[in-house]
């Protein structure tokens, strides 16, 4: 009833690998595809990147042979477009250049046409103020010489003479009015004309810049469109390259889950199932939440493995054989589907070790090594269904938090 008694857990569980990475995973096609051929079969050993199946489309969409080429083509096509719209847009920046230049020149002639009329309207109105004293010197000149023609003093031809030069002095100053009126009027045109040609300038520097827009929103949607054509391309190229299904990692092919030549497989579905050839082993084992408070990460682990010739005497683990030794690497935060917590075991490198012919799925018999106690408490624990070492370890936790704790919190 003295001797000592290893307090331990037990459960059950089965042989994982360590890491996800190493253990069994499907293999999905990433497209829906037609099976067309098998290059390996159930029990094969694969490297990395070797072909596994074969698909054919299923898709009319991408039906035709050549639609990589086409689509090549149209991309092609598009970018030409793309450099013709450049050319357009720099003919009409060169245009608006030009309007411009001959805005300025049409202004600067329409405004010399208009310094030219004021000085000839200034040169006629000179020459009408002459032309009128012309014409009152001729009035003055016919009075006296119809006065001294009256007394007898001048000739009827003397008289005849002065009339003439008064109708030619009157015609002149009347040809100068006229003259004068025309040229106030052809700057009246000229000025016309310039605020026309301002207006006609820019309804065509607007067209043309509407038009460089224009091309340069017709550029940037051809830019849209064969970005689009080229990401369609690459899409297709990649498409293509999944018609083959290869692995992605070296193992064995263990299960092949479709079968037959030309069944349809949908995008993400598993085809066969793939087992590394490299994994680091490891036990699964799950255990109720009323043990979980007692386990720690590093706690030693006995194990049993199925098919494995072993006597268990689960508290004396030295005296027994068949058996193997782990520690506990893992324990999950959160409570699995089957209501017990997961945890997860590696080999103790300093004892013997797990048989080399484990395979993944083996089940295990697992026990976990708690505190040596009397067997006559260990009886006396079962009987009362005291968890094991519950309260000792509850207990010295209580110790840890009062030896950490501040004076004014002991208070």
């Amino acid at each position: 009833m003295f001797l000592p008694w290893t307090q331990n857990i037990q459960a059950k569980g089965y042989v994982t690998t360590l890491l996800p990475e190493q253990r069994p995973q499907g293999i999905q096609s990433v497209i829906s595809g037609r099976l067309e051929n098998w290059f390996v079969r159930e029990g094969d050993f694969v490297n990395e990147g070797d072909t596994i199946v074969h698909l054919s489309e299923i898709k009319n969409e991408y039906f035709d042979p050549n639609l990589i080429a086409r689509t090549n083509e149209q991309v092609i096509a598009k970018s030409q477009s793309i450099s013709s719209y450049d050319a357009k847009v720099k003919a009409l920046e060169n245009q608006y250049k030009a309007l411009q230049q001959s805005l300025i020149l049409k202004m600067e002639q329409t405004k010399n046409k208009i310094a030219q009329g004021r000085n000839k309207i200034n040169t006629d109105s000179i020459d009408l103020v002459a032309y009128k004293m012309n014409l009152e010197i001729a009035e003055n000149q016919m009075e006296r010489t119809q006065q001294l023609f009256d007394k007898g003093l001048k000739s009827l031809s003397e008289l005849q003479e002065k009339e003439l030069k008064l109708q030619q002095t009157k015609a002149k100053v009347t040809v100068q009015e006229n003259k004068l009126l025309n040229q106030k009027n052809k700057l009246a045109n000229s000025i016309i004309e310039l605020a026309a040609t301002e207006n006609d300038y820019t309804d065509k520097l607007s067209k043309s810049q509407s038009d460089q827009q224009s091309a340069l929103s017709a550029k940037l949607e051809t830019m849209a469109a064969t970005s689009k054509l080229q990401n369609q391309l690459s899409n297709y190229s990649q498409r293509q390259q999944f018609y083959f299904i290869t692995a992605p990692q070296s193992g064995y092919i263990t299960k092949a889950i479709k079968k037959g030549i030309g069944e349809i497989v949908k995008s993400g579905t598993d085809i066969v199932t793939v087992m590394p050839d490299v994994y680091d082993l490891a036990v699964e084992m799950y255990l109720p939440p009323q043990d979980l408070p007692l386990i720690r990460p590093g706690d030693e682990v006995r194990l049993r493995f199925d098919g494995w010739p072993a006597i268990v005497i689960s508290g004396w683990p030295e005296a027994s054989t068949g058996i193997f030794s782990g520690n506990i690497v893992a324990i999950d935060r959160f409570i699995s589907e089957n209501g017990y917590y997961r945890i997860l075991i590696s080999p103790k490198e300093e004892e013997k070790k797990w048989p080399k012919i484990l395979r993944v799925g083996t089940g295990t018999s697992s026990f976990i090594l708690l505190s040596d106690v009397p067997i006559w408490y260990e009886i006396w624990r079962q009987l009362n269904g005291f968890p094991a070492d519950f309260y000792k370890k509850d207990e010295s936790e209580k110790e840890k938090i009062k030896r950490k704790a501040p004076a004014k919190s002991i208070k």
